[in-house]
């Protein structure tokens, strides 16, 4: 899976006074004396207290005795409801012992954020992103930059980079996460960062199977839904 966010506001000045100078505190490390909050703010979207989620792409793996296939649906727009959507794709047909979410540098960004946001939007967590009082070894979530490190944590290894060495077709051929806010709020073209986030979440599971020496993904073996939960999933 994989998520894109943006900041809450297109201008820093339509924040409340009260979050410009929180946010000028939390960010003060990051800007150096020299960037004011105001030129930052394109980057408030990393921070889940700054920022709101516009797309949720997910992807599993479907097998059967004849053949296997990747399926692929997005869950984007007003971020309450994408919310609840995600929600309830994971309690209903993803709740079981089995089921893990996986994304890349997902342990530190995707999966805090989405529960972040879930809080703050008022929604209960589901069972997958709900980690109190969990054990390390209770948590259902993989990260393929935590696979990539092998205990190593001096190091970040980009997505971008990984699927170059391992030759996995690039998702970054169109945009990049730098380029999110201006597509967002300046382009208004949400399906274009839809399809981004599409191509990310199928890089992760190319990756999988690269790291468990499996062969890649084909295209006639990836399906693409429409955007929703669907009827009867296969899993």
């Amino acid at each position: 899976m994989d998520i894109e966010t943006v900041p809450i506001h297109e201008n820093f000045e339509d924040t409340s006074l009260e979050l410009q100078e929180l946010y000028a505190k939390k960010t003060a490390y990051q800007r150096q004396e020299k960037v004011s909050p105001e030129a930052f703010y394109e980057k408030a979207g990393i921070w889940a207290e700054f920022g709101k989620i516009i797309c949720i792409s997910v992807g599993y793996f479907v097998e059967s005795l004849k053949n296997r296939s990747f399926r692929i649906t997005s869950f984007y727009g007003e971020e309450q409801r994408l919310l609840i959507d995600f929600k309830e794709l994971l309690d209903i047909h993803f709740n079981k012992a089995k089921h893990l979410l996986c994304a890349h540098n997902g342990k530190e960004f995707d999966f805090p954020f989405i529960a972040r946001r879930m809080l703050i939007n008022g929604i209960a967590l589901p069972s997958k992103l709900n980690l109190f009082g969990k054990k390390p070894w209770e948590i259902p979530h993989l990260d393929t930059l935590e696979l990539w490190k092998f205990g190593d944590y001096k190091n970040y290894t980009s997505l971008k980079l990984l699927t170059t060495i391992f030759n996995i077709p690039s998702p970054k051929n169109d945009i990049d996460g730098s380029q999110v806010y201006k597509v967002y709020y300046k382009e208004r073209n949400l399906k274009r960062i839809v399809t981004y986030c599409e191509k990310d979440t199928l890089a992760v599971a190319q990756l999988i199977l690269r790291f468990n020496q499996l062969p890649l993904l084909k295209e006639n073996e990836i399906i693409w839904v429409s955007s929703g939960i669907e009827e009867n999933p296969i899993i």
